[in-house]
């Protein structure tokens, strides 16, 4: 009877993942068209604290972006940096000739998260009819912006979510196999999140990579409801919007949207962030996106059950060979066609190795998430 109820489970996973890997396919990738409508003005905003090491590298690929100058400007949102990231921004300001905002924040003194306060306040200066949000360890492409305004302008999009992937840079072996590792997991979430919008039915989306009207913004009353949760400046927004305005989110597939991030340098933050992430479904509104969650944690967990059992000779090495096949097969597949389209082909052999941990990942942070919700980000105890 378990033996059973472990292979009903994973094979609904099996077929959870074919059905990801036809919408993908189905999905075709996103053609600028000439003559179309006229591109809205962006104002590209970047919280930022303590990034000294990369900002620089990001206001530099904004600088050289085929988007006119006289269509966006960038605002910088500064949230009491202690590394000299302010005097940095503040001499680029002085040499660039892109319009640049610095939006210098009081310090912090209450339990709301810091870049919820510091998109809100970024956006109550913006001059842009079309917010675009990423992180200040970014880094995008020249036509980056020209894509996701022609896309928003051509599909009437009230939110576009852009794909997000991670740089791997590192010159160490363990450090560079780390970066690849997480890049692995990443993607899984990166791809689930665009075939669940390219269907009509977003749950998920990474503030690296969002764009949004002002106006829609302001009309669904921003992160009000959520402001006290450390995370979510993305995903509730877009639950918000999603419900207020069903179709008008989008998900642009296309390579020149792809942005890239810094992965975590150490366990430590990359555990903080993760704990973060995985607490946030039990603040859903929307009970499929919480049931979806609930499933995916069942599935990961039916691995680890199946291994043990199957070890102590409850169930037969038979079944357990067919949990497996249902489980990895088919999130193989998906795997290798994100990673082709996010240009990690060379990650591909390293995918078995990922399937293999990620029951435990899964299990781990499911279960650490229904406890008390503190994190350390940059430098500060959130909850």
């Amino acid at each position: 009877m378990l033996a059973t109820s472990l292979i009903i489970v994973t094979s609904v996973y099996f077929l959870m993942n074919i059905g990801l890997i036809f919408i993908w396919l189905s999905g075709k990738p996103y053609k600028i068209q000439a003559g179309g409508k006229e591109p809205l003005a962006i104002s590209i905003i970047i919280p930022v604290r303590n990034e000294a090491a990369n900002i620089i590298r990001l206001l530099q690929d904004l600088e050289i972006q085929s988007y006119p100058f006289d269509k966006f400007e960038v605002i910088v949102a500064d949230d009491d940096s202690t590394d000299g990231t302010l005097t940095l921004v503040k001499d680029f300001q002085r040499q660039t000739s892109m319009r640049l905002l610095i939006n210098q924040l009081p310090a912090k003194t209450n339990n709301t998260s810091p870049k919820k306060r510091a998109i809100d306040a970024s956006i109550q200066l913006a001059k842009g009819e079309l917010i675009v949000t990423t992180d200040g360890d970014c880094r995008v492409g020249k036509n980056w912006l020209a894509v996701i305004a022609s896309f928003q302008a051509e599909t009437g999009a009230y939110l576009v979510s852009s794909p997000v992937t991670f740089i791997n840079d590192s010159n160490s072996f363990l450090a560079k196999l780390w970066q690849q590792i997480q890049t692995i997991e990443f993607s899984s979430l990166i791809g689930s999140g665009a075939c669940a919008m390219l269907i009509g039915k977003p749950n998920m989306c990474n503030g690296a990579n969002l764009a949004y009207l002002k106006s829609v913004f302001g009309e669904v009353g921003g992160f009000s409801g959520n402001e006290n949760l450390a995370s979510g400046d993305d995903e509730f927004l877009m639950h918000k919007v999603a419900a207020a305005y069903p179709g008008k989110v989008r998900f642009l597939k296309h390579q020149e949207a792809i942005v890239e991030t810094q992965a975590h340098q150490s366990l430590q933050s990359f555990y903080y962030q993760r704990k973060r992430w995985s607490s946030k479904w039990r603040h859903y509104n929307n009970p499929v996106t919480t049931a979806l969650a609930v499933f995916i944690f069942l599935s990961n967990f039916s691995i680890i059950l199946t291994a043990v059992l199957c070890f102590l000779q409850v169930i037969p090495a038979e079944k357990a060979v067919i949990i497996l096949f249902a489980k990895f097969s088919a999130e193989l597949l998906f795997l290798i066609l994100i990673l082709s389209f996010l240009n990690k082909k060379r990650l591909i052999w390293l995918i078995p190795v990922v399937q293999l941990i990620y029951p435990f990942y899964v299990s781990f942070f499911g279960l650490i998430a229904q406890g008390k919700n503190e994190y350390i980000w940059k430098g500060r105890k959130l909850q």
